[in-house]
């Protein structure tokens, strides 16, 4: 049974990614609360159960997704809302000609409606936008999302998968005794971790397989769960974990060295703390590396005129902050339960801005589909990837500014080609009332007003350069 609940008893190292977003594990311990669809890494605890089954906050995110209205579905294509707003005084204009002149003017004016060519020159020069998007690596799901691009000037972004890269790195490695170097305090990390399966551990030893580090065989191994693990590595001691973990084998952390870990953990840095002999050595910082694209693209967004850059995140404050400070976002929102995700949109569209949530997880779900457009990314999971109206395939961001450039060409366009649809209206009316033209001169009129939009529409790919520049 699914359950939220209080730790009461033990300490666990918990992956939380599929609720949070976060793929770097937590510790927590007694008094932490913990929440269904997390995992136990390592560790053991004794949870007081709050909550159960449809009562959990992962219930509730599916409750409020298959309960969610999907207003978009009631916005149609501009050309459609276009031609439907003329059908009234077309007809009244048609039935005053009717009155003063003859059928056969009425007729004309009548047959000069402009619906039918709107909605077919908007339609190609949709689809054919669409193709552009798709040459871009850029899969929309819903045409009417790049017309809602145009509109948007608030965009929020999920962190960890979106703005920064899913795997753990390692940052820098510290060495706190003269007569150690770092790739030898990293090849006893790495050799210690080798067979643990937890994400820090992965990127200790992805470090030290790229650094093409030989690893020493170990002797003897005592693995606390959730805390770190002490193992004899050539007549060595090398214990290696969290600073908690120093503290309960009696090991002293200098004020000097606190200090230096303190300011790793204010820049949203973990750190993997080594010991040799009892006596501490050096730490190893564990980062979350952002999107290389990401500053540039930012930049690019606020030119295209985005006025309000955020981060929505499950992660801790300092994780989050580090990040936006880095991007230069306008704001940032941390420890961010799924729905409240979805209450940051909201407030967003309450002060007048029109929303766009980058996301790629099920944390995301909520406020993507509350936002007028949503974006994610190939690899995301299963729910971002159907809630989304647009998904980035190539994993990243890169084209995100592409597709803002797609949108905003498409939207001159339609307003071209809405002129270019409209020109044979007038023409006929003030013909029809001043020279009485007939119906054989109005269908000669439209047909090449309908063939100069379709040719319009159609040579949008031969503007594919300039679109993407």
């Amino acid at each position: 049974m699914a359950i939220d609940g209080v730790i009461i008893n033990g300490s666990a190292m918990l992956d939380q990614h599929l609720l949070t977003g976060e793929s770097q594990p937590v510790e927590k311990e007694v008094g932490d609360r913990v929440f269904a669809a997390t995992v136990v890494i390592t560790g053991r605890i004794e949870v007081r159960v709050e909550t159960a089954s449809t009562d959990t906050t992962v219930a509730k995110v599916g409750h409020i997704l298959n309960n969610t209205v999907d207003y978009k579905t009631t916005i149609q294509l501009k050309g459609e809302e276009w031609a439907d707003k003329a059908m009234i005084p077309q007809l009244g204009i048609t039935s005053l000609a009717l009155v003063t002149i003859n059928p056969m003017v009425a007729l004309a004016i009548l047959n000069t409606n402009f619906s039918y060519r709107v909605q077919m020159t908007s339609y190609l020069q949709t689809i054919n936008h669409l193709n552009l998007a798709s040459q871009q690596g850029i899969l929309v799901k819903d045409g009417r999302s790049v017309e809602l691009l145009t509109q948007i000037d608030a965009i929020l972004f999920d962190k960890t998968g979106t703005l920064t890269k899913e795997e753990l790195v390692v940052g820098r490695i510290m060495v706190f005794c003269h007569h150690y170097q770092e790739e030898e305090l990293l090849t006893y990390v790495a050799a210690a971790e080798r067979k643990l399966t937890h994400p820090i551990a992965k990127a200790i030893y992805n470090k030290a397989v790229t650094a093409q580090l030989t690893l020493p065989e170990v002797t003897d191994s005592d693995y606390k769960m959730g805390y770190g693990i002490t193992v004899n590595i050539k007549g060595k001691i090398i214990q290696v974990g969290s600073a908690r973990f120093m503290k309960i084998e009696g090991i002293t952390i200098p004020t000097l060295i606190a200090e230096e870990i303190a300011y790793s953990h204010n820049q949203g840095y973990s750190l993997v703390i080594i010991a040799i002999d009892n006596q501490l050595c050096g730490a190893i910082e564990i980062q979350q590396s952002i999107r290389p694209e990401m500053k540039n693209l930012l930049h690019s967004l606020r030119q295209s005129g985005i006025k309000y850059l955020a981060i929505v995140s499950g992660d801790h404050k300092q994780a989050t902050q580090f990040v936006a400070q880095e991007l230069g976002m306008d704001n940032y929102f941390y420890e961010v339960m799924p729905e409240n995700k979805a209450n940051i949109v909201e407030a967003l569209q309450q002060q007048g801005h029109s929303v766009c949530f980058i996301g790629d997880g099920i944390n995301d779900a909520i406020a993507m589909k509350k936002a007028q457009v949503s974006i994610s990314l190939r690899g995301a999971s299963s729910i971002a990837f159907d809630v989304a109206q647009v998904v980035l395939m190539d994993g990243s961001l890169s084209h995100l500014d592409d597709l803002f450039k797609i949108a905003n060409h498409l939207d001159t366009r339609l307003k071209r080609g809405l002129i270019i649809s409209i020109i044979p209206t007038p023409i006929v009316i003030v013909g029809g009332f001043l020279f009485h033209l007939g119906i054989t001169s109005s269908v000669i009129i439209n047909n090449i007003a309908l063939f100069g939009g379709v040719g319009y529409a159609m040579n949008t790919r031969l503007q594919y350069e300039k679109i993407i520049k």
